[in-house]
Order: structure tokens, then C-alpha cells, then sequence
């Protein structure tokens, strides 16, 4: 009888051993998978945090795609082919000028350098047409931190509009320069196919 006794007793300690390896195991996924729905909730380290314009291809806004040439392959432009006008839309004076004499330098046609009719853009814009897509990508490549925003003017003259988050233009050994093959932005989109495009800029740049 005591030897019964004993392996019931054996068998109730293992069933009872059993039952708290499984339930503690069961707590532990749950408080692991309350973290991680914490985490997400909260957005720490950025977890579940939604997409922003922040960090889209070209900040949310839709852009062209460069026009490709005869061989297929879109490339940059000579800076002197690409015709600008540097407008200030910050409070800080003398900023489109300062900037207008950098792209000189670097060969771009600066054709006016002014101010803009805002004095609060956050960050800097490329007002470009679709005659001149492959022009705005070669600035563009430049900055590091602009939005390419195409609109309808049907000239090949390019707006800048310096906002307030422009520190400074890519250094020139980050520059691919005439004849380097264009990386499309992500998403981008055939030019003659965009429409409902804004009115392009129309205003007389206070000097």
C-alpha cells in the first residue's frame, strides 16, 4: 500500500509541477506580448509609428520621373542648362542671395535671386514643369533636404524657394554631376501623366 501511496503521491507532485511550468509560461507570454502592444501603442523606438510626409519619398509629394534619353537611361544635366531663380521664403536676409552665388559656382544659370512673398516656409521647395523634369532632379541633387513639387508653367525655369530647414547644399564630391544616370524617387510617376498640377508661381519676388 505504501508503495501506491508513494506513486500517487509521485504522480500528483509531477501533474502539479506540470500545471505551474505551463501556467507560468502562459503569464510570461502574456506579460511579453502586454510589452511589445506597449511599445507599439506608445511608438517607442518608433514601433507602429504611422508613415509621415517626414520620412515618404520626396516628403509626400508626388514627383515626376526622370525623362530618359534615346539609349533608355535618364541622366543629369549640365548645371548650365539649368535655368534658376532663388526665392527667400525665410526671415533671414540675404539667404537666396547667399545661396544663388553657391549655384553660380557650381555653374547652375542663376537668372534672379529674390525674395518670396512668405516669409514662413518650413523647407525648401523645387517648383518645376514638365519641360524641365530632368533640370529639377539635377538641382535637386544639390540639396538635401527640398521637396520636387511640379506645377504647370511650361517654361523650363526652375523656382527655388529656401525654407527654413535648409542648412546647406550637398557638399560637390556628394554630387553625381552631367552624365550620371538619375535615380528615380520612389513612387514617381510618368510627367505627362500628371494632372491637376498647381498654378505655378506668378508673383513679382520682392527685391
Amino acid at each position: 500500500m505504501t508503495g501506491i501511496y508513494d506513486e500517487r503521491a509521485a504522480r500528483k507532485a509531477y501533474v502539479r509541477r506540470r500545471q505551474t511550468a505551463v501556467f507560468s509560461i502562459t503569464v510570461a507570454c502574456m506579460v511579453v506580448a502586454l510589452v511589445i502592444s506597449l511599445l507599439f501603442y506608445f511608438h517607442i523606438f518608433g514601433l507602429g509609428e504611422p508613415q509621415t510626409a517626414e520620412n515618404q519619398p520626396n516628403h509626400g509629394v508626388t514627383v515626376a520621373c526622370a525623362v530618359p534619353d534615346s539609349s533608355g537611361t535618364a541622366k543629369y544635366v549640365d548645371t548650365s542648362a539649368v535655368h534658376v531663380r532663388v526665392l527667400n521664403g525665410t526671415q533671414h536676409s540675404g539667404f537666396a542671395r547667399a545661396v544663388g552665388e553657391a549655384l553660380t559656382n557650381r555653374g547652375f544659370t542663376v537668372e534672379n535671386v529674390a525674395n518670396y512673398q512668405k516669409t514662413d516656409v518650413k523647407r525648401t521647395v523645387i517648383y518645376y514643369g514638365k519641360n524641365a523634369i530632368n533640370e529639377a532632379y539635377t538641382l535637386n541633387d544639390n540639396f538635401t533636404d527640398a521637396v520636387m513639387r511640379m506645377d504647370d508653367r511650361q517654361d523650363k525655369l526652375i523656382d527655388v524657394v529656401l525654407g527654413a530647414t535648409f542648412d546647406n547644399l550637398k557638399t560637390k564630391s556628394r554630387v553625381l554631376g552631367k552624365g550620371a544616370k538619375i535615380a528615380n524617387v520612389d513612387g514617381c510617376v510618368d510627367g505627362s501623366k500628371m494632372t491637376s498640377l498647381p498654378k505655378a508661381l506668378t508673383h513679382d519676388p520682392v527685391n
